[in-house]
């Protein structure tokens, strides 16, 4: 019976929180849809998600790539197959690499930053403030989030996919001295629309995850400055997790749908 409780209790706790996040993502979409538009606070998201976001998602993006190209490099060199790392890096970049560690940077700079504004303004009374006026906070503070990251996770994936294109094919052609006409060849060749999609498909489902569950701890957020730093953390870590478990699933689920092709 011990085991069972010890194991019972965490299983539900889970499902009590999925749960809470899913309530969160049905007053969202119906706020998308029913709500009031608020053209400024969607504005001010965009700009401090998408803009603000950019240089971290470049640099990451960029060194993502060297390291696939130069540790690709290293192996097919040895086989005489070195004209084919930049196949293997298209496909990487976009199906993989690209979305999962551009999940991973904005779990870590804006799910932490949401989470930390909104339950700031959760311990002080703001929330409930925006309530006496009539505002929903769901209108307010989460749609705008929700709707910007959308819209921004798809750019910022592209630019960093683009960079580690850019860093990768520098390596390998400029360190390497792999044929530039054989590069570029095999990488458009072996680079399908295909993969695009995915990278845009999970990048969209990575931010929307990460936008629930950080405005989720933000309004969960308790016990004054101790419990906005305790939030903060939760959202950095469980968005993290939640981007590495999903994109497992989306990988399974993707590759029904669209296999990967990487014949001759």
């Amino acid at each position: 019976m011990f085991i069972l409780s010890s194991l019972g209790r965490p299983l539900l706790a889970l499902l009590s929180y999925l749960g809470e996040l899913a309530n969160l993502l049905l007053s969202t979409l119906e706020s998308l849809t029913k709500g009031q538009f608020r053209g400024g606070q969607w504005i001010a998201q965009l700009r401090e998600i998408g803009f603000h976001s950019q240089p971290v998602i470049i640099i990451t993006g960029a060194f993502t790539g060297a390291v696939l190209a130069a540790q690709s490099l290293f192996l097919l060199t040895n086989l005489q197959m070195e004209t084919m790392a930049s196949a293997m890096l298209g496909v990487g970049m976009m199906r993989e690499l690209g979305p999962a560690f551009t999940g991973l940077m904005l779990a870590g700079r804006v799910g932490a930053s949401m989470a930390a504004e909104i339950g700031t303004m959760k311990v002080t009374e703001q929330i409930d403030a925006l309530r006496s006026m009539d505002v929903n906070p769901i209108d307010y503070l989460v749609t705008p989030r929700f709707g910007a990251m959308v819209i921004a996770a798809p750019i910022l994936i592209s630019l960093s996919a683009t960079f580690g294109i850019i860093a990768a094919s520098i390596v390998g052609i400029g360190a390497f001295k792999v044929s530039s006409a054989l590069w570029f060849h095999n990488l458009v060749a072996r680079t399908e629309l295909v993969d695009i999609f995915i990278a845009m498909v999970k990048v969209s489902v990575f931010g929307a995850i990460i936008v629930l569950i950080s405005c989720h701890q933000g309004l969960a957020a308790r016990n004054g400055a101790v419990g906005v730093g305790q939030g903060t953390t939760k959202a950095m870590v469980y968005s993290s997790l939640a981007v590495l478990v999903s994109n497992f699933f989306l990988t399974l689920l993707l590759n029904i749908f669209f296999p990967l092709e990487f014949g001759a």
